[in-house]
Parts: C-alpha cells; structure tokens; sequence
C-alpha cells in the first residue's frame, strides 16, 4: 500500500437539475486522457458510494499531489444556472462523512481539505485565500466541515 498523507474532496460541476452517471464520468475523463475515473471514490446525488479507483493505484485528480492522496468526489458542486453552490444532498453529506471517517481510521493524520485548498498560496503569506483558488471545487470550505 502506498503512503497516504491527503484525503481531497471534489465535486463533479455539475449542475443541480442534472445528473451524472459514473459511466458519464468516466468517459469524460478518459477523454482528458486518463486511464479511466481519477477519483478514488464517486457519490451520487443519492447518496450511492462508488469506489472507482483502487486506493493502492495513484489517481489522477489533483496535480502535484495524486501520489500520496485519496480522491473523493461527489455529484453536484453547480446550481441549475450553472454558478457555484454547495449543492450537496443530505443522503451526500451523510455518505461523505462516513467515508471520510473510515478512511481516517484506516490512515490517521490525514488532512482532509478540498480540491480550492491545494491551489498556490501567490502572495507567500501561509494561507491559500478565495482569491488565490484556481477553482471553487468543492464548493463548499471543507476544512470548516471537517
């Protein structure tokens, strides 16, 4: 097993009046280029739990630091305009929760933060600020949730 030292919540962007199939996602990112689902782990707006990725193999869903990481993403992260929201169901709160909590016991110390959190901290001043973020994935501040 490799060393875990990150556990790093995503979301899909996608739309709350939409939905996403693990199929869907999938394509899309063997479109990108990779072999199959970057993530580790998929949630549906159901709150389903989808292990698409084994987590001995290194994912492909942050740049910099897949090596020594868990991905988590869930379906949703868009309102029905397409702007940014925290559109998490209760049954994907619920789920998300649960496996963070037993990924924790399997690999204690991990941080958990989201995709936003990992951007560059451009003014060096120790923080990585809203106006830093490369992207607003996850769409809600995970380190306050967790």
């Amino acid at each position: 097993m490799r060393t875990i030292n990150l556990i790093v919540i995503h979301c899909s962007a996608t739309r709350s009046d939409q939905s996403l199939s693990v199929e869907a996602l999938e394509a899309c990112h063997r479109q990108r280029g990779f072999n199959g689902i970057g993530y580790h782990f998929f949630i549906t707006q159901a709150g389903t739990v989808f292990e698409t990725r084994p987590l001995e193999v290194v994912g492909a869903h942050v740049q910099g630091f897949n090596a020594h990481s868990i991905g988590i993403c869930y379906e949703g992260g868009l309102d029905a305009q397409g702007g940014y929201a925290d559109t998490r169901t209760p049954a994907q709160k619920r789920v998300l929760r649960q496996l963070v909590v037993r990924l924790l016991r399997c690999f204690p110390g991990c941080r958990v933060c989201g995709h936003r959190d990992l951007s560059p901290d451009r003014n060096a001043n120790g923080v990585v600020e809203p106006q830093e973020w490369t992207k607003a994935c996850p769409c809600f501040d995970v380190v306050r949730d967790f």
